[in-house]
């Protein structure tokens, strides 16, 4: 699939893949830059992800770090 880029830089993700991945209104992507290969790399912050996470950062609280903001989030 492809996309075109605004001039603000803006690009839209196609709604099948949007489905797929279950990104939605405000789900928040992280960017990944390789600049070698010259790709980014979107990979949304679901809940799935952030449980994904659990235990690779062990001592870092990480997983509470995101939780509480993504609760500071819904209370706005």
């Amino acid at each position: 699939m492809e996309t075109v880029a605004t001039s603000k830089g803006q690009v839209v993700i196609p709604s099948k893949i949007r489905k797929q991945l279950g990104i939605r209104d405000g789900t928040y992507l992280q960017i990944d830059v390789n600049i070698v290969t010259k790709q980014i790399i979107l990979t949304p912050v679901t809940r799935e992800f952030v449980q994904s996470l659990h235990g690779k950062y062990k001592g870092m609280g990480l997983m509470k770090a995101l939780m509480a903001e993504k609760k500071r989030e819904r209370e706005l």
